[in-house]
């Protein structure tokens, strides 16, 4: 069964629709065929009473005239003498039967059969004791009258399904306010936690929508609770970490067995591994924390500029190719540190997965409504089944080596979401090694002067 509220409204209104014009049908017909009658009876009356102004003293003795027409139109008219009462009338002078009236018949409206033919007559008392008789067929009648009620009819049948079809769209326009707030709320990140507009809602939802922006408020205070709990704890642990390293690197310089040496390694490994946690954990804060009034436009090339002077040592030290394959700039609309993070990340992401003596190549795409920042390298690329989950925090692809937390393509999608940009993930070459290939797409760009569309 349909469970759409819409559906079932149209269906029901139409369903009324029809049962209340039927049932006007039917008695607009009734009507209309009573009137139809009553205004062919009043046709034989004045008929009746035209004979008795012009024709009485010129009409023989039982004489029966047609006025001509077709047979829609076709009256008889007849003479009915005293002398004659009693007695079934004979030929006329132009030698056609007279119609055999009953003896006896009142003055007046009536209908009678005669000879299996149902005849509607009206009889009229004239002078000298005279009456006359104005005949119409009852089926010429009938015809007539339901031709005359269903064209009446006609106008209200048409409007029926014109009637319908209106409703049904006055009901999907009053229910498109609700489509609106359903789409809008579809199209939120998942960050996004802010109020429902409850403006141009109808009455009857709005107490919903408001139970909706309640549970919202609630969500997001917990939600807030939670991300300053972590901020709060990641700042407490930078301090005794920091303390730790500097304790760390004290301790290594000593003189000690060489397995000892081993161990103090391993675990300046891990302070250095926790330390990078906490960092991407403030980060992550930060960008959560993130507002628009912060967002100013920042050059794509000059953010890249800057990443780069931080991570160059690390490709060096892999001796890995990494650069800039054009120098097509735009700007961004965003907070410049987030922003920062974002590209950051990306290249900092390749250059860990990147073996030695690899290639990474950056650029910067602009067609007529979207521009694209592409981060290539020579790596061992992300299957495809891991290529939604990667954005996770914490998950990291099974057999992964390198040393990481699994929060820098979180960071980046979040911070790809709070500037409206999207990621797509995809193989650098067909075959191994496949690569990876990161495509970061803006909509809400403004392109330099000098960059190509």
């Amino acid at each position: 069964m349909n469970r759409s509220l819409q559906f079932r409204l149209s269906i029901w209104l139409a369903a009324c629709i029809i049962l209340v014009t039927s049932g006007g049908v039917a008695l607009s017909f009734a009507l209309a065929f009573h009137e139809a009658n009553e205004f062919q009876d009043d046709q034989l009356r004045q008929v009746a009473a035209l004979v008795e102004y012009q024709h009485l003293r010129q009409t023989p003795l039982n004489a029966k005239s047609v006025l001509t027409g077709d047979d829609d139109t076709r009256v008889i008219i007849q003479m009915l003498h005293p002398e004659n009462a009693g007695k079934e009338s004979g030929a006329t002078e132009s030698g056609e039967s007279a119609l055999p009236l009953p003896p006896g018949l009142p003055d007046g409206m009536q209908t009678i059969s005669i000879g299996n033919v149902d005849w509607r007559v009206f009889i009229k008392p004239a002078a000298n004791d005279v009456r006359i008789a104005v005949a119409q067929p009852t089926a010429v009648r009938d015809e007539i009258a339901k031709d005359s009620a269903l064209r009446t009819l006609i106008p209200l049948l048409l409007l029926v399904p014109l009637l319908i079809v209106l409703v049904g769209i006055l009901i999907k326009q009053m229910f498109k306010p609700v489509k609106t707030l359903a789409m809008d709320l579809d199209a939120r990140p998942e960050q996004e936690l802010g109020l429902l507009d409850e403006r141009n809602l109808p009455l009857e939802i709005k107490p919903f929508v408001a139970a909706i922006n309640r549970l919202l408020a609630r969500v997001e205070r917990s939600v807030n609770v939670q991300r300053r709990f972590v901020a709060d704890a990641a700042h407490e642990l930078r301090s005794p970490l920091t303390a730790l390293s500097l304790q760390t690197e004290r301790l290594s310089e000593t003189d000690m067995p060489t397995e000892a040496r081993e161990r103090v390694a391993t675990l300046r490994q891990g302070i250095v591994r926790t330390q990078a946690l906490i960092n991407q954990l403030l980060a992550l804060a930060h960008i959560h924390e993130s507002k628009t009034d912060r967002h100013k436009s920042v050059s794509l090339q000059r953010v890249i500029r800057l990443v780069l002077e931080d991570l160059i040592p690390q490709a060096e030290q892999k001796q890995i190719d990494l650069g800039m394959a054009d120098s097509t700039d735009i700007d961004i609309t965003a907070d410049e540190m987030e922003f920062r993070m974002l590209v950051k990340n990306l290249i900092d992401n390749a250059i860990r997965y990147t073996p030695a003596n690899g290639r990474i190549d950056l650029a910067i795409s602009v067609s007529e409504d979207l521009a694209t920042l592409t981060i290539i390298d020579t790596g061992p690329g992300i299957h495809e089944d891991d290529r939604q989950r990667v954005f996770d925090a914490f998950f990291r692809v099974l057999g992964n080596e390198h040393a990481g937390s699994g929060l820098g393509l979180s960071i980046v999608k979040t911070a790809a979401d709070h500037i409206g940009a999207s990621i797509e993930l995809s193989h650098a070459n067909p075959s191994p090694p496949y690569g990876l290939s990161v495509a970061v797409k803006f909509k809400r760009f403004v392109a330099h002067p000098s960059t190509k569309s």
